[in-house]
């Protein structure tokens, strides 16, 4: 008999940084998993985080898996990374930071003035997307550190994203993924590479081509495992490091949810929904579709940016006593806040949720904020927890019927990964307000799988992707829609829901006009 093969996934998402030890079969063998602070915040709306404490979090992390296995560490043939998206980190010559990592969870604005020059700024005025620029040009990163510190934008030898940090700490190399590069950087999704010299995105941006890493696509070869990364995590010196994806990409690729009739709903800190397609495909004009962990492939997305944070948010707010219930029981938290959900028919009594909570978003709208309407003396706390969870449904079904209209391909078949998917509540409520069977991947850890797939395929281990899907996804549990409940939904959903923002759209403006909040 052949010698089994291991592949390790380091997944660094915002709440922890796993480290996962697969087989070629899709089995998880093992984890090693460190919970994080999310960010500190020196000032109001700013999310940021020492990038060595992410290092020191997967060192921390290998060290537990390595605990919970007892296995020749000389089959484990390969590593990938995959990274939260768009959290940028300047560094110096050798890798170290200049300044903590601004994260995707930040809010804070560069000044923007005067207009992108040229035939550009021609057709831009021309086709009226000089606000959209201006929003990109505002949020972006780079030019916020180039205004408020630019010694550190000057003294930058490279400006990385996270995935590019942990790359070069394993390898020695300034080197990224394609699939990794989502943020505010001069980046071409239509080509998958960093954007040409003449593209507009060079005057909007302050950073030089110099300052960004080469790239590689998904499953090519970055490097290899240093002795000094070794040393560090335990993982073997000399292991190949293969290149994945960002999060969201490696959990759609994980989900198995290649086939453009199949979506992927991402029950994470942002709620996302996903497809997979060969040809770029603006899914929202001027928002591109992100790097696939396909490669050559792109993921049609639609992102409610604050997602199940609000699940979070409403532990934190009004869930105490659950919290503390299900310590005293040993039980997940999860279990009881599904109790609380199951204690209330489908369409909580008439409360609806609109999920916007994060301020400043282009899509919908800049001025757009959260809302929650129909409130009576019948209402919980568990009618709110129920339509938190059925508002990012709802908007969720809305990203699906704008990727049917816009690709002319019917979606038929949901996968729901995520930390959310693990309620089987949010299961079942998802397959009713969809009307259609949710399907939950047989392990948790999408991302992580979708990582080692990357790595099985460019180490050889599988011929090529369809093989690899094959062999390492399957679905666990399927939720069926119930009859009763999808027609209660379909009401609020065409009746309620659709025509709530555009009902409370002006009232949006003039609180915006009044507090000057979103600024």
């Amino acid at each position: 008999m052949s010698e089994p093969s291991y592949l390790l996934s380091i997944d660094n998402g915002t709440q922890s940084v796993r480290a996962l030890l697969f087989d070629t079969n899709g089995n998880l063998l093992a984890k090693g998993k460190v919970e994080l602070d999310p960010y500190f915040s020196s000032q109001p709306g700013w999310a940021e985080q020492d990038p060595e404490y992410y290092w020191a979090s997967l060192g921390e992390a290998c060290r537990l898996l390595w605990q919970q296995v007892d296995i020749d560490r000389s089959l484990i043939r390969g590593v990938a990374v995959t990274t939260q998206r768009g959290s940028i980190i300047h560094v110096d010559e050798q890798g170290a930071p200049l300044r903590p990592a601004i994260l995707w969870l930040d809010q804070r604005r560069a000044d923007v003035a005067g207009r992108i020059q040229g035939l550009w700024g021609w057709l831009f005025k021309l086709v009226r997307a000089e606000e959209a620029v201006d929003h990109f040009r505002g949020q972006a990163e780079v030019n916020w550190v180039a205004q408020h510190q630019p010694d550190i934008a000057d003294r930058a030898h490279k400006v990385l994203l996270l995935s590019g940090f942990l790359t070069h700490r394993l390898c020695g190399r300034f080197v990224d993924s394609t699939s990794s590069c989502v943020a505010y950087l001069p980046f071409d999704y239509k080509r998958l590479c960093w954007a040409a010299p003449g593209d507009w995105k060079w005057q909007a941006l302050k950073v030089r081509r110099e300052q960004l890493p080469e790239l590689f696509k998904p499953g090519e070869r970055l490097g290899q495992i240093s002795a000094e990364a070794s040393r560090h995590t335990g993982i073997p010196e000399g292991l190949p490091l293969i290149a994945a994806g960002a999060d969201k990409a490696c959990e759609v690729l994980g989900s198995g949810a290649l086939e453009p009739s199949t979506a992927c709903l991402s029950y994470g800190t942002t709620a996302t929904i996903n497809t997979t397609r060969s040809r770029y495909l603006e899914t929202i004009p001027l928002i591109p579709p992100y790097p696939a962990a396909l490669p050559n492939h792109f993921n049609t997305e639609v992102m409610i940016y604050r997602g199940f944070w609000m699940v979070s948010w409403f532990k934190r707010e009004f869930g105490l006593r659950e919290m503390q219930r299900a310590e005293a029981l040993g039980v997940p938290p999860e279990a009881l806040f599904d109790e609380l959900v199951n204690a209330v028919p489908p369409g909580s009594m008439g409360l609806m949720l609109q999920p916007y909570w994060t301020p400043g978003i282009r899509e919908p709208g800049l001025e757009a904020k959260g809302s929650i309407i129909g409130f009576g003396d019948v209402h919980t706390r568990a009618h709110l927890y129920r339509a938190i969870l059925e508002g990012l449904a709802y908007a969720l079904r809305q990203g699906k019927e704008r990727i049917e209209k816009r690709s002319g391909t019917r979606i038929e078949r949901l996968r729901v990964s995520g930390g959310g998917s693990q309620s089987d509540a949010a299961m079942q409520l998802t397959a009713d307000i969809f009307g259609l069977p949710a399907e939950r991947p047989h392990l948790y850890e999408t991302s992580g799988l979708g990582a080692a797939i990357n790595c099985a395929v460019g180490l050889g281990l599988h011929a090529d992707y369809p093989t690899a899907i094959a062999a390492m996804t399957r679905v666990g549990q399927v939720f069926q829609p119930n009859p009763a409940a999808q027609r209660t939904y379909e009401q609020l959903y065409g009746q309620v829901y659709q025509r709530m923002y555009r009902q409370l759209k002006p009232l949006y403006q003039r609180i915006r006009k009044i507090t000057g909040y979103p600024a």
